[in-house]
């Protein structure tokens, strides 16, 4: 008796293709590994801020609740609101500093470092050519830095919108507010990252880059601030009510910033607010005041509905600065980088 035996047949199943999971290569992958603390550091302080920045919103208005917010129709939650203010203008001018300390510790180093020991002669020699070296720290950098100030940026304004037109001891134009919301942030980061990778490379020392670095953000942060109010229209608002006399000033919309205050004469010249001043009681103001012929009041301001296209015209201005920063880099990474 004969078994018949034919070819075995494996009944097993293929084996399925292993999942190719997304990863960096190259050049990119290359950047990211040099400068994957800073990444990383940046992601979790990222996270770390908008989490604080959550939770301390969840308890300001946990109080504004108990005074009818979001309609809030007396003024009596202002008395026990200062410790909630302070700790919002803290913050605020904390993360106004943010680009300063990104220029300094994140765009100084992106280049100093390399040219300072030497890598990048290592680098000029390989197949990739310096210019997709320099463009893709450029992108990286830029791309984690962007998404990291729009989200703090986005999650300050929503701490701040509950209370951002009530006068809570902090003004739309401070750079508190002014410079940590909307598009601000991102634009005063890339052009005072780019400007450390500027100084950087011309410098060639990585501490000295980050010393002057800082020296210039300070600077920018001072010229930024006398420069924030000149972007904006300014608006007029007459009166003509005997000046002097109660209800006499006019009433600003709500969250306008008051630039300027003046006496308005019958005959239409303007006297400064300090006119008269000087009399000893209320009586002899009002007669100086009618001596002086003033009729009522103007007074220039901006309004808060002006911010976003006073940030929009700043934003445009620093980006401007920036691509004539990374321009530069550029040019003269293409002939003197090494």
């Amino acid at each position: 008796m004969s078994t018949l035996t034919g070819p075995k047949t494996s009944l097993a199943a293929p084996a399925p293709a292993a999942r190719r999971r997304p990863h960096l290569s190259g050049m990119t992958w290359l950047v990211w590994r040099q400068h994957r603390a800073s990444y990383w550091t940046l992601i979790a302080l990222t996270a770390v801020g908008v989490a604080g920045i959550a939770w301390q919103r969840s308890t300001m208005v946990d109080y504004l609740s108990g005074y009818g917010w979001p309609h809030l129709k007396s003024e009596d939650w202002l008395q026990g609101f200062n410790s909630y203010g302070q700790r919002l203008a803290q913050a605020g001018l904390a993360l106004s500093f943010v680009p300063v300390l990104l220029g300094v510790f994140v765009g100084a180093p992106l280049l100093a470092p390399d040219l300072e020991n030497g890598t990048a002669k290592l680098v000029a020699t390989q197949s990739a050519s310096r210019m997709r070296w320099i463009t893709t720290k450029f992108a990286v950098t830029g791309l984690v830095l962007a998404v990291g100030t729009a989200l703090l940026s986005v999650a300050y304004n929503w701490w701040w919108s509950p209370v951002r037109t009530q006068g809570n001891g902090m003004g739309w134009t401070d750079g508190a507010a002014f410079d940590t919301t909307g598009p601000m942030p991102v634009a005063l980061t890339l052009f005072l990252v780019a400007a450390g990778v500027v100084i950087g490379m011309l410098l060639r020392r990585t501490l000295t880059a980050m010393v002057v670095t800082f020296g210039l953000g300070v600077f920018v942060k001072m010229v930024w601030g006398l420069t924030r109010l000149h972007l904006g229209t300014t608006v007029t608002l007459a009166t003509h009510h005997a000046a002097g006399r109660p209800g006499s000033f006019p009433t600003l919309p709500d969250g306008a910033y008051e630039l300027d205050r003046s006496y308005v004469t019958g005959a239409g010249w303007l006297l400064g607010w300090s006119t008269c001043v000087h009399e000893p009681n209320d009586k002899a103001v009002e007669a100086c005041l009618r001596k002086a012929d003033v009729v009522g009041w103007s007074v220039d301001y901006l309004p808060i509905s002006q911010m976003s296209s006073m940030q929009w015209l700043g934003v445009g201005i620093l980006l401007a600065l920036t691509a004539a920063l990374v321009a530069f880099v550029f040019v003269w990474g293409r002939r003197r980088l090494v």
